[in-house]
């Protein structure tokens, strides 16, 4: 079964790739992104008010360019929310700085707004939308998130974003501080793919019916 993640993080298909293959050991995956064969790809403005608005227009935007060579279509759409700034970055965190921002750049941002504010006022959460594309057509949506604090500093190198800011409770540490295993456990990734393994699952099984 081949899906194409309508991104050109790597990072991001990564953890998607390592993620759906421990929730389905038994399918025969083939995962691709958008950083080869759709070279010439260029993501859709993100103009949806929701993340998974964003998720279904990258979804579809990808199958438009790519077609039936691209398998089932992933779009994600994921970002941060800070209770403090009334839900911002939200779909806005990865260019929250700025249209080009990097990850330093947009942590430091969010800092500079978090200044001052204690500890207890702090929490925020990763959220994930995920909708499938099969044929042009969407098949399953789910959504994740994971709740957590902004700490006071960056710490750790691991993960991509906001993960060194963002202090996860359930496992008692920063994202940047956290294995792939360890996040892939809890994240708002990971929850969302969990609503799409069974989907997958089925799709895989009525394949091989068909063969």
């Amino acid at each position: 079964m081949k899906i194409t993640v309508a991104t050109k993080n790597p990072g991001k298909t990564r953890e998607i790739s390592r993620i759906l293959r421990s929730f389905l050991p038994d399918v025969p995956l083939e995962i691709a992104d958008l950083t080869a064969g759709g070279a010439f790809y260029e993501s859709p403005e993100e103009t949806g008010s929701t993340f998974m608005e964003n998720a279904e227009m990258k979804a579809r935007c990808a199958w438009e360019k790519l077609g039936p060579s691209a398998g089932l279509v992933l779009g994600e759409d994921s970002g941060l929310e800070v209770d403090y700034l009334h839900g911002l970055p939200g779909v806005r965190s990865h260019r929250f700085s700025g249209p080009a921002a990097t990850d330093e750049q947009n942590n430091a941002a969010l800092l500079k707004k978090l200044e001052g504010v204690p500890w207890e006022k702090r929490t925020a959460r990763y959220r994930c939308a995920m909708v499938l594309v099969d044929g042009g057509a969407v098949v399953a949506r789910s959504e994740g998130t994971v709740e957590g604090f902004i700490l006071m500093a960056p710490r750790g190198t691991g993960g991509f974003g906001y993960d060194p800011l963002f202090y996860c409770p359930e496992l008692g540490k920063a994202f940047g501080e956290s294995s792939a295993e360890e996040k892939n456990k809890v994240s708002h990734r990971a929850r969302a793919l969990a609503g799409l393994a069974p989907v997958l699952r089925r799709m895989c099984q009525t394949q091989r019916e068909n063969l």
